[in-house]
C-alpha cells in the first residue's frame, strides 16, 4: 500500500514538473530578435513548395518532424523534415497526415545525427534557397530548400493518457466541487478514486 502511494506521488510530481517546464518554454520566442522584422509570416509552406524560386532569399518559419540527418561533404548538415503546422508559439503539432510535404534544411556546421534522432520535432527559421530533386523510395521528389538561421528542437510530446486508465465506480467530485453519481467512468489519472 505504501509503495503504491509513493508511486502515485512520484507520477504526480513528474506531471507537475513537466507541466512547469513546458509552461516556462511556451513564452519564449524562437525567432532571434535581429530576425524578427525580416520574417515573412504571410508566406505559407504550401506557397514555397509550389514555387520555391519565387521566394528566394525570403526568411520564413517552418517546422515539422525529422526524417533524416545527413552530414555534407562540403561542410554542414542536411536535415530532411516532414512539414507540420505550427502553433502560435511556432511549435510543430498535429498528425503526420496533416503535412503539406517534405523539405531540406541545411545547417552550415556539422551536427551529429545522433543528437537529432528521427522523429524529433523542430522549428527552423530559414532563408529560402530554392529546391532540389531527390528520390523518395522509387519516386522523384522536389524538395524546397532553406539555409538554417535558427534551429529549435522541441521536447517529445506528452501522451494524452500519462497514466493507465482504470474504471471508477461511485461518487466523482468534479473540478468545481460538485459531485457526480452515475455509470462507471474512465479516468486518465492513476490516483483519484483509489481506495
Amino acid at each position: 500500500m505504501a509503495s503504491q502511494v509513493a508511486t502515485d506521488v512520484t507520477k504526480a510530481l513528474a506531471v507537475v514538473v513537466a507541466g512547469l517546464w513546458v509552461a516556462g518554454c511556451a513564452g519564449t520566442s524562437i525567432v532571434p530578435p535581429e530576425l524578427q522584422e525580416r520574417i515573412e509570416r504571410n508566406i505559407s509552406f504550401q506557397q514555397i513548395k509550389v514555387s520555391p524560386l519565387s521566394y528566394l532569399g525570403k526568411i520564413v518559419v517552418v517546422g515539422g518532424t525529422v526524417l533524416s540527418v545527413k552530414p555534407l561533404k562540403q561542410s554542414g548538415t542536411q536535415i530532411e523534415i516532414l512539414q507540420l503546422p505550427l502553433t502560435s508559439d511556432d511549435e510543430p503539432y498535429g498528425r503526420l497526415m496533416d503535412s503539406k510535404g517534405r523539405f531540406f534544411a541545411v545547417h552550415k556546421e556539422f551536427l551529429d545525427p545522433a543528437t537529432i534522432p528521427i522523429g524529433t520535432r523542430l522549428t527552423v527559421v530559414g532563408e529560402v534557397t530554392g529546391s532540389t530533386t531527390s528520390m523518395v523510395d522509387e519516386f522523384e521528389y522536389a524538395y524546397p530548400t532553406c539555409d538554417i538561421l535558427s534551429l529549435t528542437i522541441w521536447p517529445p510530446s506528452l501522451p494524452t493518457y500519462w497514466f493507465r486508465p482504470y474504471p471508477h465506480f461511485g461518487v466523482y467530485w468534479g473540478p468545481y466541487g460538485g459531485s457526480y453519481w452515475g455509470p462507471p467512468q474512465l479516468s486518465p489519472y492513476g490516483w483519484p478514486g483509489r481506495r
